[in-house]
C-alpha cells in the first residue's frame, strides 16, 4: 500500500481525505495537534507543528504528503488569533520541509493547502493568474506559500490549492448554515452580492488523489466549482433545497453583533466573499462530480438528514 502522510489530519478535511483514500488502496497516516475522533481507525502521530518528532519516521519511503495544516479562521479575528492563523501555517510547512532534509527517500509529491482568500474579496471573477487581494487573508496566504516554496525539495513535485469553501456533512461551516436556514435566518446578509466560491468535499478529495497519481498536476490551482454564486443566490438555492421558504434578511450590523457574541467567530466570513474559478484544473482535464450548486447541496442534504 501507497503510504500518504496527511498533516493536520484529524480535521473535517483531513478525515474525509483520509477515508477516501483509504478505500481506494493507500494507507493514510495521520499527523496533528489532536487526536482522531476514532483513534483506531489510522495510524496517528502528535506534532506541535514547530518542532521535529517521532512523526518525520513516516516520511521515510512514503508516496505522498498532503498538508493541510493551520489554525482554523473561524474564530474572533484577536491579535493572537491573527498571528496563531500566520504562525500555524508558516511554521508547519517550514518544519516539513527540514524533516524532508533528514531522510533519504523523500516522497514523490507534497500536495499543499493554501487559500482562494489570496485573492481578497473582489466582486469580479478571479482565476489563478489574477492580482493578489489586500488584507489578512491574502498576506497569510502569500506568506503560506512562499514557506512553501522554500521548504519544497527540488527534486520532489510540488502542488499548492488555493482552495475555497469546501462544504460537507460532516464538518466545516455547512452543518452550522443549515440551522440557519431552518431557524428561517438563512436570508440576504447585507447586499447579498458578495461571492460565495464553494466546492463539494468529494471533488476536493478527488482532486487531491488526482493530484497524488498525475504528474501533470503541479505548481497551482484554484480548487472551486466552476459556478461560483452570489451570497443571496447560495441561501435561495439552500433553502429551496430544504424545503424553506423564508429567510430573513441581515444588516451588517446585525451580523456584527451575531457572529461575535452568538457564534464567537469573524462576521467578515459572511459580510464579504469572492468569485474564484480554476483555468489550470479546466487544462488539466479535471472533471467535477458536482459542478452545480443546487445538486451539490441536495446530496449532501439527502446524506445528511438519511
Amino acid at each position: 500500500m501507497k503510504k500518504v502522510i496527511i498533516f493536520g489530519g484529524t480535521g473535517f478535511l483531513g478525515m474525509g481525505l483520509a477515508a477516501e483514500l483509504k478505500n481506494q488502496g493507500y494507507e493514510p497516516v495521520l499527523v496533528s495537534r489532536n487526536k482522531a475522533s476514532k483513534p483506531h481507525q489510522f495510524k496517528w502521530f502528535q506534532w506541535t507543528g514547530r518542532n521535529l518528532g517521532t512523526w518525520q519516521i513516516e516520511l521515510e519511503g512514503a508516496h505522498a504528503i498532503v498538508n493541510l495544516a493551520g489554525r482554523s479562521v473561524n474564530c474572533i479575528k484577536t491579535p493572537d488569533n491573527c498571528d496563531e492563523i500566520l504562525r500555524s501555517r508558516v511554521e508547519s510547512t517550514t518544519i516539513i520541509g527540514k524533516a524532508l532534509k533528514t531522510i533519504k527517500q523523500a516522497p514523490q509529491v507534497w500536495i499543499q493547502m493554501s487559500t482562494a482568500h489570496i485573492y481578497g474579496d473582489p466582486e469580479v471573477m478571479c482565476t489563478e493568474k489574477s492580482a493578489y487581494g489586500y488584507g489578512l487573508a491574502p498576506f497569510v496566504g502569500q506568506k503560506w506559500e512562499e514557506a512553501f516554496a522554500w521548504a519544497l525539495p527540488a527534486n520532489m513535485r510540488g502542488l499548492r490549492l488555493r482552495t475555497s469553501f469546501v462544504i460537507g456533512r460532516d464538518g466545516g461551516a455547512l452543518p452550522m448554515l443549515q440551522k440557519l436556514v431552518k431557524y428561517r435566518l438563512g436570508g440576504r446578509i447585507g447586499t447579498g452580492q458578495q461571492g460565495i466560491s464553494w466546492v463539494h468535499q468529494h471533488d476536493f478529495n478527488q482532486l487531491v488523489i488526482e493530484a497524488i497519481k498525475k504528474p501533470k498536476y503541479e505548481g497551482v490551482c484554484i480548487v472551486s466549482a466552476p459556478n461560483p454564486v452570489s451570497q443571496k443566490t447560495f441561501m435561495t438555492t439552500f433553502r429551496k433545497v430544504l424545503g424553506i421558504r423564508i429567510g430573513l434578511p441581515a444588516t451588517k450590523w446585525m451580523v456584527n453583533l451575531g457572529a461575535k457574541y452568538m457564534f464567537k467567530t469573524d462576521p467578515e466570513l459572511v459580510i464579504y466573499g469572492r468569485y474564484v474559478k480554476s483555468s489550470t484544473l479546466n487544462e488539466w482535464g479535471f472533471k467535477f462530480k458536482y459542478p452545480e450548486l443546487k445538486n451539490a447541496l441536495s446530496h449532501l442534504t439527502a446524506q445528511h438528514n438519511g
